[in-house]
């Protein structure tokens, strides 16, 4: 059960045993709260509702700050995983990170290291990770991108910078496991200083700047949002690190060759290739597999083998980079909701699972709390809080505190935004 249920469930039952066992001589008891849904429509639809903590997380030490923050996951002790960019050419300016010039320019600030870890009242309690940390078995990658905490408490870490055809594989504290594929395996020569590359979404060895990354605990496999380069989704074994399966859109077999006729426009017809990024996977309590294929805005729904079940369209008038950006579940046990990160419209879509309708979406372009610019990555907690990540110069994680289910405020049905979401009391 979840624990917030639960909590729910017992304040009740202590209340009603109040009541019932109440006598002279206690103190008058506190007028009840007004009830939220006394004047609803009883005809509106229900959904999550959420209000942003602006003071969570707490300050980084050392004067550490966030690069674009492209990742993020909550483990079974609901802790906040996040992966960010840490090197310098991914801040706005030098005198950004003055600490971390040679010599430094300022007393703050400087870069933390990519993988952060928060409890969930915001204070960190881990970090690690980053180019130069590296043993020697393995490199860094590029341009990190996704993280995700297995079912053994391992951590993966996926990249899509150029030379970043693998995937890491660590301990919670950070001691490296394995690399399923090679850095560089994708690069095929050079030329005026430039390096140049070639797209295999066929390898049975490497892989094609791998976004984000699922589990499947069940079976112990992981799967990969390949990706930004490669155009499929590939399973791995979660012990070796070795290739088991892969498929492409509608379960086709991946085509680098595929003619997508120009950019997405709506109204076209659907591209039978993803057009990518694949820039998320994750899989359902009932054992189906969502994919976000990005630019082409839309989600695509399998069984575990590949065969193709739905699809759904979200904000088709959506260019650029795409609607479409990263999906988690509410916690029940039917995951009766889905959430869809948008990072090219700045918002959070609620969607009904089972049917695949949005109800509504939450948050607006902006630099204050509740806001977002380019929110990238999006997790669940198990009491249904919600986390988002930003990249570019959003570079920070946000959380949204579930405050239970509630009726869809007029003018933010669908695809339309309730706006920002700030603390009612």
């Amino acid at each position: 059960m979840n624990r917030k249920y639960a909590f729910l469930l017992l304040t009740a039952l202590v209340g009603g045993l109040a009541v019932a066992c109440g006598g002279g001589g206690m103190a008058e008891e506190p007028a009840a709260e007004a009830d939220p849904m006394a004047n609803a429509d009883p005809n509106a639809k229900m959904a999550p509702m959420f209000e942003v903590d602006p003071t969570w997380p707490d300050n980084l030490p050392n004067h550490w700050l966030m690069g674009p923050t492209i990742g993020v996951d909550v483990d079974a002790q609901d802790n906040i995983w996040i992966v960010h960019r840490n090197t310098p050419d991914n801040f706005v300016a030098t005198t950004e990170i003055g600490l971390a010039q040679d010599p430094p320019l300022s007393e703050c600030c400087q870069p933390g290291p990519p993988v952060m870890v928060f409890n969930q009242e915001g204070n960190l309690i881990d970090s690690w990770g980053g180019p130069g940390t590296e043993t020697g078995d393995y490199v860094w990658p590029e341009s990190n991108h996704g993280i995700l905490v297995d079912h053994m408490d391992n951590v993966w870490i996926g990249g899509n910078g150029q030379g970043d055809s693998h995937v890491l594989k660590f301990t919670r504290s950070g001691e490296f496991l394995l690399s399923a594929g090679t850095h560089g395996a994708r690069q095929v020569g050079e030329r005026d200083g430039r390096r140049i590359f070639e797209r295999d979404s066929l390898s049975e060895d490497s892989y094609g700047r791998v976004a984000e990354i699922g589990v499947d605990p069940e079976a112990n496999e992981i799967y990969f949002a390949d990706g930004y380069f490669n155009k499929r989704i590939a399973v791995v074994d979660a012990d070796t690190g070795e290739l088991k399966r892969y498929w492409g859109a509608y379960g086709n077999v991946p085509d680098d060759d595929y003619d997508f006729g120009g950019p997405y426009r709506e109204g076209n017809e659907p591209a039978q290739q993803f057009r990518g990024p694949v820039h998320s996977v994750d899989i359902s309590n009932d054992g189906l597999v969502y994919v976000t294929d990005r630019a082409e805005d839309r989600i695509q729904v399998f069984q575990k083998d590949g065969t193709f079940v739905q699809e759904v369209h979200v904000a088709t008038h959506t260019l650029s980079q795409g609607s479409t950006w990263d999906i988690d579940f509410s916690p029940d046990p039917e995951q009766r909701f889905l959430y869809l990160a948008d990072g090219q419209n700045m918002k959070v879509y609620i969607i009904e699972r089972e049917t695949m309708e949005v109800l509504t979406a939450f948050g607006d372009g902006g630099r204050q709390p509740g806001m977002f610019f380019a929110v990238h990555s999006i997790a669940v907690d198990s009491d249904g809080n919600i986390y988002t990540t930003e990249t570019y110069e959003g570079s920070r994680i946000q959380k949204f505190v579930y405050k239970g289910l509630g009726p869809v405020p007029a003018g933010a049905e669908g695809e339309n935004s309730q706006g920002v979401l700030w603390p009612t009391n």
